[in-house]
């Protein structure tokens, strides 16, 4: 970061990223199972990351040459502003490779790193099983369509149909997840926050008239008042009972009293 606050103008020449090729329906063969550093690893990686910078808006201009830089691209972009701090939330998608240099751009270039955390998870044996489920499931098509060429009543035809839309289904929710799994792998996430503190200046707060205040507290005592008679129409019912309840109790403390007094009572 140079003074005032100016970043500097990307200059490395950065080799463009090779996409991964489509997924393979076929299930992984023997050969391949039985040596797994012939497998190709499919890893998703994320990463949180914040940084206090001097200034905001040159920072994020050097985010934005970044993104282009590294071919990554923006999936959210906010902008707060409060009376303490200034700040953007981003969330960044980075071609994979790409993504370790990008981040020690950001360590090096720009401010001061408050948090970073960085997660890989190995997803290569759940992309094996979705490609395996996959390619039983198209086989399995295949076979029911045989098979419905050959029905000869309309209750095989229909059961048959039925387990085809079924299986058809299945076939597009695997290649959805394939295909989203994918995208986790080729791209990374990195959750970005860029601060900018600002200098705290006190405002007093403006007091209300005396006028309006005083119509604030009456409008607050009436309906106080409405409240607390809504509240005796909702529980009269307990009131009268109540009532009830003590004439009669001291109604019989009264006639003990009497009875005692007589001595018609120990």
């Amino acid at each position: 970061m140079g003074p005032g606050g100016n970043y500097e103008v990307m200059e490395e020449e950065v080799i463009p990223i090779t996409q991964q090729e489509a997924v393979v329906a076929p299930s992984p063969s023997k050969e391949m199972d039985s040596n797994p550093s012939m497998l190709d690893k499919k890893i998703i990686k994320d990463g949180r990351m914040g940084l206090k910078v001097q200034e905001l808006n040159p920072a994020k201009a050097y985010v934005d040459s970044l993104v282009n830089h590294f071919d990554a691209y923006y999936g959210k972009e906010n902008f707060h502003k409060t009376r303490f701090e200034i700040s953007y939330s981003l969330v960044v998608r980075i071609p994979f490779k790409n993504f370790d240099p990008f981040v020690s751009r950001l360590e090096s270039r720009i401010g001061e790193v408050q948090y970073k955390n960085i997660d890989a998870h190995d997803v290569t044996a759940e992309f094996i099983d979705l490609e395996t489920r996959l390619a039983n499931k198209q086989s399995y098509l295949v076979r029911y369509k045989e098979l419905l060429k050959k029905a000869q009543t309309v209750k095989d035809i229909l059961t048959i149909e039925h387990e085809i839309r079924k299986i058809e289904e299945e076939i597009e929710s695997k290649k959805g997840q394939l295909k989203y799994l994918g995208d986790q792998v080729r791209f990374s996430t990195l959750q970005l926050d860029l601060n900018q503190e600002k200098d705290y200046v006190y405002v007093p707060r403006k007091a209300d008239r005396f006028i309006e205040r005083l119509k604030e507290s009456l409008s607050g005592g009436w309906h106080g008042f409405v409240s607390f008679m809504l509240l005796l129409l909702r529980i009269w019912p307990f009131l009268i009972l109540f009532t009830f309840m003590l004439v009669g109790w001291k109604r019989w403390r009264k006639k003990r009293k009497a009875l005692k007094s007589m001595g018609k009572l120990d």
